[in-house]
């Protein structure tokens, strides 16, 4: 969601969250060698990273039970089956078309 006023840049929300003491000198180190502007911006990327992740899996499982489905299997080999019709029906009109010129 976006702020009124600020084209082109999300809204930003404070918030507080505790990290294991190592998990955050690494977070330092990493923006003192310059890997991340901020704590924020490495936070934040991470996260982006980490839901991105998790709604790639959520695609796959879906797409895995439509592998196990036998109705949408059958769905998809009949069109499969009309598209190579209508590919080759295509081609042959095309291939008149050539032909008149």
């Amino acid at each position: 969601m976006r702020s009124p006023g600020q084209r082109g840049r999300p809204e930003v929300r404070r918030t507080t969250v505790a990290l294991p003491a190592r998990l955050l000198d690494a977070a330092d180190r990493a923006v003192r060698a310059g890997k991340a502007r901020s704590r924020a911006d490495l936070l934040s990327r991470a996260l982006q990273r980490e839901l991105g992740a998790q709604r790639r899996k959520e695609i796959d499982a879906a797409f895995l039970e439509m592998a196990n489905d036998p109705d949408y299997q059958a769905e998809a080999l009949l069109m499969a089956e009309e598209a190579t019709v209508a590919g080759w029906e295509a081609l042959q009109l095309g291939e008149r078309n050539d032909a008149k010129r």
